[in-house]
């Protein structure tokens, strides 16, 4: 068998990802996209053309290291097992 991988969270902080991510979620939103959809895609595969250019959430979101922002949604949706 092979080692675990170790992942870290590099120098962004969760509330930075946070507003991010909230960003990008509305601008898909008002764009008329369905952004957990768009988002998830763009997580998946990392292919920019999920997420709109409106406001600037393209680059924005390419800002955001993929394995932080699963780190910090899972650590978000399992908060309460610790």
């Amino acid at each position: 068998m092979g080692e675990t991988k170790k992942f870290s969270l590099g120098n962004q902080n969760e509330e930075e990802i946070r507003n991010i991510i909230l960003l990008t979620y509305d601008a898909l939103k008002e764009k008329g996209y369905n952004p957990i959809s768009q988002i998830v895609g763009y997580i998946l595969t990392e292919d920019p053309t999920y997420i709109t250019t409106y406001n600037n959430a393209r680059n924005l979101i390419r800002r955001v290291d993929r394995f932080e922002l699963l780190q910090i949604l899972l650590k978000e949706y399992i908060r309460d097992k610790d």
